[in-house]
């Protein structure tokens, strides 16, 4: 069963409701059409992977799903109705409480005790979340584990979620969400079906980002054009940009990568400092962020690189993140990753030159 109590959510975007407590989703109509024709069809997988970009509403279809089959188990929505589900609803409540019975969130959170946030999901949160699975659920009904994300799965813990998804249990659900499904162990990608979220269009944007009332509703709308022209259809991206410290950063990084395979090492290194200060772990987390994004476009150019040469990218770019892993778990110096990254992004494409 889930802790009622109100943790730190280390990836909630300050001011904004958590997905739990979200009930309107914009966008991914064709993700929920999807995911009724399994309930039509009467076979419903038993593991969603929901992948896609940061920000685009993955937990809250997550959080969707799964009120619907707590609350309707695998009864099919009537032709033309979604899986929605009313904030007042008693099992609405109790997800957002995370009091229900049948539910368990796998998820990165600050216990009571801890002045710090874990940098994984631990093993020992796996095996506890899996005791929902030892018993039938409460009313006969579906037993849903919502894993949020599954990049922070340690290899330990992936492997405990993979012993669970490999065999499951009856009238059990596993909605993973994954920000970079590319990077889950093979193994439980295989059993999962894929449900790929798209980047959501520019006025799906704008519309999530007037839902969410003040204070960005009242946001300059220059400002916000702009944030929606550089989100990428993230709204988590677009608050980000509404941020002038934050908007500095992306355009910084954005600027140094457009100049690859140039490698201006003053220009680099004036950002590795800044990013290397006391406090900055969030803006450093951003700039990676934001190498990730340069790939994903360049994955998507008319005129794209050889294959070898974004194979030889991606792998720079994961290196990148284990070794950040490393720097936030040792509390090293961020400057030698930045830079070296830099460096080795720049050979890449210069062979292919």
């Amino acid at each position: 069963m889930a802790k009622a109590e109100d943790p730190v959510e280390p990836d909630q975007f300050t001011g904004t409701p958590h997905p739990k407590d979200r009930h309107v989703l914009i966008g991914h109509e064709a993700a929920e059409a999807a995911f009724v024709e399994g309930l039509t069809s009467g076979r419903l997988h038993h593991a969603w992977l929901i992948g896609g970009l940061q920000g685009i509403g993955k937990a809250t279809f997550a959080y969707r799903v799964a009120r619907y089959l707590i609350a309707h188990g695998a009864r099919a929505p009537q032709t033309g109705q979604g899986l929605e589900i009313g904030a007042e609803h008693p099992v609405s409540r109790q997800i957002s409480a995370l009091s229900h019975p049948n539910l368990v969130v796998l998820r990165r959170s600050q216990s009571p005790d801890r002045k710090t946030v874990p940098t994984s999901i631990s093993v020992d949160v796996v095996r506890r979340g899996m005791s929902l699975f030892e018993s039938t659920a409460a009313d006969g009904g579906y037993r849903i584990c919502i894993v949020d994300s599954a990049d922070d799965l340690n290899a330990n813990s992936a492997n405990a979620l993979l012993k669970l998804v490999e065999e499951p249990p009856p009238r059990s659900v596993f909605l993973i969400v994954s920000h970079a499904p590319q990077r889950l162990l093979p193994t439980i990608r295989s059993r999962c079906r894929r449900l790929s979220l798209s980047p959501l269009a520019d006025a799906d944007v704008l519309r999530a980002v007037n839902s969410l009332g003040e204070p960005f509703t009242s946001t300059a709308p220059d400002l916000l054009t702009a944030a929606v022209n550089h989100g990428e259809g993230s709204v988590r991206k677009t608050l980000e940009m509404l941020d002038t410290g934050r908007a500095t950063i992306i355009n910084r990084v954005q600027a140094l990568l457009a100049d690859l395979p140039h490698v201006d090492t003053k220009r680099v290194l004036a950002v590795a400092d800044s990013l290397a200060q006391r406090g900055m772990e969030a803006e450093f987390k951003l700039a990676l962020e934001t190498f990730d994004h340069w790939l994903s476009r360049k994955l998507h150019d008319p005129k794209p690189w050889p294959l070898a040469t974004l194979a030889e990218l991606i792998a720079v770019c994961e290196k990148a993140h284990k070794s950040a892993r490393e720097v936030d778990i040792y509390n090293l110096d961020r400057r030698p990753l930045f830079l070296s990254l830099f460096d080795e992004l720049a050979e890449v494409i210069r062979r292919a030159s």
